[in-house]
């Protein structure tokens, strides 16, 4: 295997300074995030996969390498940037396709949402997936295992699953839960649910400019018609200029929706939680690899299966932000 060429640091740390007062992702603030202690948890059996642990029955193999929590190679020098290329080549990915260094919007979703390419299962091979046959190809390859939680199946890569069910049950010794948000799409997604989330903002925003006079007929033809890549930078550099495509209009749309192919539940190492208010749950995931790393987005919990405590040497820097804390490449 050729060995990934390395990216320019200081190109890297100039985009990232440019971009730097750009909004990062932020959902529409929720509203439904109270412990609920009443659904249970069962699991739903996909051959290889162990009995449910409140049964007695031992986990499969697969499951304790996924609940020790140890790290494959362990970190190396360099920061965020250098474990970033590191844990890419652990997988037989090349860091240098990743990520085009002179695109805005690449190296922007690397800046912010780049904490998930230190995941100790596997990193998704880019940092924007260009259409559904990318997303579900990586998918299949990197495995996917089922399970149901709180009445409703999601899905996620091994490992990330098998972390999440020892979570579940040290919950529930607790009397808590931990449940899905919003349904099976709080784990595993499709590309075409991304493109679906964009739309539901970009289309509505286009008509509320157009009947201000802030954009033509022509204008939102135009934009209509672009290539996704292409479409959200010309999206993000139109908010410079105050016409945003939040839900409110009033901010960047990437408060309210990932960019198509970049969300990490297209790489099923994403969780939304319902229980992401109670300190005591985040808790219990924070031990089992489970961690914030989507600036603002409450309930996103995304799996490193990485203790706390090595954080910080894999180039991740913990931000506060109204109230909650957040893992961010340290860039």
């Amino acid at each position: 295997m050729t060995t990934p060429s390395v990216l320019p640091w200081a190109r890297f740390i100039l985009l990232f300074a440019g971009l730097a007062a750009v909004s990062c992702y932020q959902p529409v603030s929720n509203s439904s995030g109270q412990p609920d202690d009443k659904p249970e948890t069962s699991y739903a059996s996909t051959g290889s996969e162990s009995a449910d642990p409140e049964n007695g029955s031992p986990e499969s193999d697969q499951q304790k390498e996924g609940n020790q929590l140890e790290s494959l190679e362990g970190p190396v020098g360099g920061g965020f940037r250098a474990n970033f290329e590191s844990n890419l080549k652990r997988n037989g990915m090349d860091a240098s396709a990743a990520v085009d260094p002179s695109n805005a919007v690449e190296s922007r979703i690397l800046a912010e949402y780049g904490a998930v390419f230190l995941t100790q299962a596997v990193p998704p091979p880019k940092v924007m997936f260009g259409s559904e046959e990318e997303a579900s190809g990586f998918q299949s390859k990197a495995g996917v295992e089922s399970a149901v939680l709180g009445g409703t199946s999601i899905e996620l890569q091994p490992k990330a699953m098998a972390a999440l069910k020892k979570a579940s049950e040290e919950a529930k010794a607790k009397g808590l839960s931990i449940t899905p948000r919003d349904g099976s799409e709080a784990a595993r997604r499709s590309y075409s649910k991304t493109l679906d989330l964009w739309n539901s903002r970009f289309l509505k925003a286009l008509d509320h400019w157009r009947a201000k006079g802030r954009l033509s007929s022509d204008q939102v033809s135009r934009l209509k018609g672009l290539p996704i890549k292409q479409q959200v930078s010309e999206v993000l550099e139109l908010e410079k200029s105050g016409i945003y495509f939040n839900t409110f209009f009033n901010n960047s749309i990437l408060y309210s929706v990932a960019a198509p192919g970049t969300s990490q539940h297209l790489s099923m190492l994403a969780f939304d939680a319902s229980e992401f208010q109670n300190p005591e749950v985040r808790k219990i995931l924070a031990a089992n690899g489970w961690f914030r790393t989507v600036q603002n987005d409450e309930p996103h919990f995304t799996f490193l299966g990485l203790k706390e405590s090595e954080l910080p040497a894999y180039g991740l820097k913990k931000v506060s932000k109204n109230g909650g804390e957040y893992w961010i490449p340290d860039v």
